[in-house]
């Protein structure tokens, strides 16, 4: 095996985009050590950074751990997220080149023991940067919370991460100009329950100030909680050109008898006063969402009541999700659990109603110009090449390149719809 072969890693991630923006950091610290990024069938070690949200997340969890050590290369498999602060034994017995650790901030280390101090010092293989290395030129993911303690009935996270605990705003700022310096033109804000953020009185609404100071092109939440939109936090958005015209926003259900089993702490009425709020704060916001289809209890009559509200709500999208039982949740234990042939029914009902409600967003916006932050550029059918990427309202579009790179705003009209993607006109 070759010395650069030897160096290589590979990052499963699984779940939300708070573990993404965990892996990256743990890319960024091997990539600077001298290791770099690869194919599981060609890596010398592979992390899985798991989720458990589910029980179905952790079956997908262990089936990743699983593909990885059938690998080609025979790799050690380092496995690492909430699944791993919870199931440690179960984890390990899945094979002896399975190395737990439940502690992200000693992934990276315990990567480069397991790569070999020799071959990290060895031959000419220069140290890369993340600003240098192309998976991280255009959008960074800027982790400024962690934990939560709203212990709703169906999940397992506040288990798995803690009580809610923040970055330090210091940290925060100094991180984000760190990005803009290397060329990051997005930065996305994470956490796990992002709303729930307090530095010593220092709260989401001076995050988003303190990111904006930093110059960056545009700046997206990765979650907020409906009652997380405080009208100090409006504000701040409102009154920072950089903020993208787009939140997600969980709804998880759209009948206020399902959303008090759930132990979500809302109504109807009130989750769609915080929309109407935003949309009056920010022009043109889309609003995206997570539904829970077939909770425990759930009737017929209560999935058409989230459908409906739904469609009233007219969400950009609805990323739907079927209930699967998580032990350790009270949901879990509930006899009235709803059977399968009907959860995958109403997620079907939920999807294509998704489905009509982007496919009328994208055709309102034909005709339109838009920014395009542009991802990634490959070759074209017929020899040019394509630029791809998302605007600030979260739409993905393709167009003809001509000279735009990767992590480059190119001005585009829009003009046609094509699958899940707007083709457009780049405007020189």
């Amino acid at each position: 095996m070759s010395e650069r072969s030897g160096r290589g890693v590979a990052i499963r991630t699984l779940g939300c985009k708070v573990n993404r923006a965990e892996s990256e950091t743990i890319a960024s610290a091997l990539l600077g050590d001298g290791a770099f990024l690869a194919e599981e069938s060609e890596a010398a070690v592979v992390v899985v950074n798991t989720c458990t949200v589910t029980g179905e997340a952790d079956a997908k969890a262990r089936k990743a751990v699983r593909h990885a050590l059938a690998g080609a290369s025979r790799p050690m498999v380092v496995v690492t997220g909430c699944l791993a602060a919870l199931d440690r034994d179960a984890l390990t017995a899945l094979g002896e080149r399975v190395v737990v650790e439940a502690d992200k901030s000693r992934v990276a280390a315990l990567v480069e023991e397991l790569l070999g101090a020799e071959a990290s010092h060895g031959g000419d293989h220069v140290p890369v940067s993340r600003a240098e290395d192309p998976a991280f030129r255009t959008r960074a993911s800027l982790k400024v919370e962690d934990g939560c303690d709203a212990f709703c009935s169906y999940c397992i996270v506040p288990y798995a991460r803690g009580v809610p605990r923040a970055v330090a705003l210091d940290e925060v700022a100094g991180r984000a100009a760190e990005l803009v310096a290397g060329g990051t033109r997005e930065i996305v804000l994470t956490g796990i329950n992002i709303g729930r953020y307090d530095d010593a009185g220092h709260d989401l609404a001076d995050v988003v100030d303190a990111v904006a100071a930093s110059g960056v092109a545009r700046i997206r939440l990765s979650s907020i909680e409906p009652l997380d939109l405080t009208p100090k936090l409006l504000a701040a958005m409102a009154a920072a050109p950089a903020f993208c015209a787009h939140l997600h926003v969980p709804l998880q259900a759209g009948s206020d008898a399902v959303l008090s089993a759930m132990g979500r702490t809302y109504t109807c009425d009130e989750f769609a006063a915080r929309l109407d709020a935003a949309r009056g704060a920010l022009a043109g916001l889309v609003v995206t969402t997570d539904v829970l289809a077939g909770f425990p209890g759930e009737t017929a009559e209560q999935a058409v009541e989230t459908l409906a509200f739904c469609e009233r709500i007219g969400f950009g999208k609805l990323h739907v999700f079927r209930y699967s039982r998580r032990p350790g949740t009270p949901a879990a234990e509930r006899a009235d659990q709803v059977a399968e042939p009907a959860k995958a029914a109403r997620a079907s009902a939920l999807r294509e109603l998704s489905g009509r409600l982007g496919a009328k967003r994208a055709a309102g916006r034909l005709g339109a110009s838009a920014e395009v932050l542009v991802e990634r550029v490959e070759p074209g059918s017929n020899g040019e090449e394509i630029a791809e990427g998302t605007t600030r309202d979260y739409l993905r579009v393709r167009f003809s390149a001509c000279g735009a790179g990767a992590g480059e705003l190119a001005d585009v009209r829009l003009v046609r719809v094509e699958g899940e993607h707007l083709l457009g006109e780049r405007l020189l």
